[in-house]
């Protein structure tokens, strides 16, 4: 395996993601920032984060399969979320929830981090989300 998950004891537990990845291989992935939209362009689940989560989440798992890879060689993963507050944080883990078992997103998840922003490119995107894997 090229990708091994660990969570120190000395590091916040539990937490929802892993706080180390420890990458071996030759081959490195990068999927851009993926939102919810369908490949022809259409926006899914308009107003709804939990929802917008679970559909970048996908996209993500189809831009990592393009590239032969998938969730259990990811080694980071950067969520981008507008206007975040933390009450926000059940309707976000409840996307993940949602299609982590679809798309073979282990939970908890790789090393992740969620960072609040005012916008996205789009008013009506409410979540990015980037990934970095590494395979042989």
């Amino acid at each position: 395996m090229t990708v091994t998950l660990i969570s120190p004891d000395a590091l916040m537990q539990p937490a929802a993601y892993h706080h180390v990845a420890i990458g071996t291989g030759a081959r490195h992935v990068h999927v851009a920032g993926q939102i919810a939209r369908t490949s022809d362009g259409k926006p899914v689940a308009p107003g709804d984060l939990a929802g917008q989560v679970a559909q970048a989440l996908r996209n993500t798992h189809a831009g990592l399969d393009s590239a032969g890879a998938g969730f259990g060689d990811v080694v980071r993963l950067t969520f981008y979320v507008t206007a975040w507050a933390p009450e926000k944080i059940d309707a976000f883990m409840a996307g993940v929830t949602q299609v982590a078992e679809e798309i073979g997103l282990p939970l908890p998840m790789p090393p992740a981090s969620l960072i609040g922003v005012d916008y996205l490119f789009e008013p009506d995107v409410l979540v990015e989300v980037e990934a970095s894997a590494i395979v042989d």
